[in-house]
């Protein structure tokens, strides 16, 4: 049961420079089977105001990336997105879906790194404070418990503690968050876990109870600062200030966020 306790920087900085364009390929082709399934499950129309941003940088060349961002009547902000320099060992692949206010199906959180060795994040971004709702997490989080703790035990993956302490708080207590040697064994154990996970939330959307209308205005703001406060404290955010510099850096995590967006946000 092996950590990792290191900024993604040093992980970086420290490891061979290498084309990771395989695993890159991969990553890419695995989040556009994921987001298949849920562009078929919800209506869905890109921001306007992540359209700039569908190719920056110079790749293939060196660093870049694309950022699109969607909503639609029961999303808020989809987030399907890339940066780095995987002719240079590293590259960060997203895909995040913050749902709208009328259920509280907790969002979607997806996340995949390579560095040039692999890792991931995965999890149930929780709308409530479980300690208090304990039947929240008695319906979404109770019964993940024995699959994570049995991938905790897999020594071929390193549970990544990140140095970020606000970052640690924002994980969920079935959260995968782990690094991997690139093997064929471990990314196929990360394609059938992202699968198996992006299934059972469009299952617990499709069967989720509608919230009263009169609590809907401040879930979605509780939403939102929670959204916001993850892109603006991610550590990660200093390989974009390194690759594009602070100007386009912070026009990425607004991206990540919605804080250009032209969409109006779903009630």
């Amino acid at each position: 049961m092996a950590e990792t306790l290191r900024h993604v920087e040093d992980m970086v900085d420290n490891s061979p420079v290498i084309d990771v364009h395989d695993t890159f390929h991969q990553y890419q082709q695995l989040l556009a089977e994921l987001k298949a399934k849920i562009d078929a499950r919800f209506e869905l129309h890109r921001d306007e105001s992540t359209l700039e941003l569908d190719s920056y940088g110079q790749y293939p060349d060196g660093p870049g990336g694309s950022l699109a961002a969607y909503s639609g009547p029961e999303v808020d902000w989809m987030v399907h997105s890339w940066l780095g320099n995987p002719g240079a060992s590293f590259a960060n692949l997203h895909l995040t879906v913050w749902l709208g206010p009328q259920v509280k199906v907790p969002h979607l959180g997806l996340a995949l790194l390579v560095w040039p060795e692999g890792w991931f994040y995965l999890d149930s971004v929780p709308r409530v404070n479980m300690v208090e709702d304990g039947e929240y997490y008695d319906r979404y989080y109770a019964p993940l418990d024995q699959d994570w703790l049995a991938h905790r035990a897999d020594p071929e993956f390193e549970y990544f503690v990140s140095r970020a302490g606000f970052i640690r708080a924002s994980l969920s207590p079935t959260a995968y968050c782990y690094s991997f040697k690139r093997s064929t064994r471990n990314l196929d154990i990360v394609r059938q876990l992202t699968h198996a996970h992006v299934d059972r939330w469009l299952r617990w959307v499709d069967e989720a109870e509608p919230v009263p209308v009169e609590e809907r205005a401040a879930l979605a703001e509780t939403d939102l600062r929670i959204r916001r406060n993850i892109a603006d404290r991610d550590p990660a955010n200093v390989m974009g200030v390194r690759f594009f510099g602070q100007e386009t850096t912070d026009k990425l995590v607004r991206g990540l966020w919605g804080g250009d967006r032209k969409s109006e946000r779903p009630r």
